[in-house]
């Protein structure tokens, strides 16, 4: 496994793991109406010209197995972890751990105080193994489907 920046070429691929990883990962904690609604296909469109700029602008890493990117991730400016999606062929492989460490280095080269993130009900034990603490459960609303995650915030030393 190699980690390395975010690359406008990886886009395509990046977005094809967040549906998979939705769809069959998170499936077990949450409904087919639900993962619908997360990763809905009516949006797959949209998110090239959304998280392409958005990505661009965070600090973003990909994980590769070769050439197949396996995982990835971001950061804002602000400390939010915005998104941690893992290949389900390679889950509980360190990969998320990989990049989190990535992730927490570079919040320390930018002297943030703490990371936050809005964890899935399959990402929560996650991130309390690495440290993350709840500060509240959440009910979200994604196209018109409700659906709960955590608030969560890891401070960082």
């Amino acid at each position: 496994m190699k980690i390395r920046r975010y690359e406008e070429k990886d886009l395509k691929q990046i977005i094809n793991l967040f549906y998979d990883t939705v769809h069959f990962v998170n499936r077990k904690d949450y409904s087919e109406e639900q993962v619908n609604a997360w990763a809905s296909l009516n949006e797959k469109a949209s998110k090239f010209t959304t998280w392409g700029n958005s990505l661009s602008q965070n600090t973003a890493f990909v994980a590769l197995d070769h050439t197949q990117i396996i995982g990835f991730c971001d950061l804002t400016s602000a400390g939010m972890l915005d998104r941690l999606y893992i290949h389900h062929d390679f889950q509980r492989r360190g990969v998320a751990s990989a990049l989190l460490n990535e992730i927490e280095l570079a919040a320390f080269r930018m002297h943030l105080k703490k990371l936050i993130t809005e964890a899935s009900l399959t990402a929560k034990p996650f991130f309390e193994c690495k440290g993350f603490e709840t500060i509240t459960k959440q009910i979200v609303n994604k196209n018109g489907i409700t659906m709960s995650n955590y608030l969560m915030v890891k401070k960082l030393k």
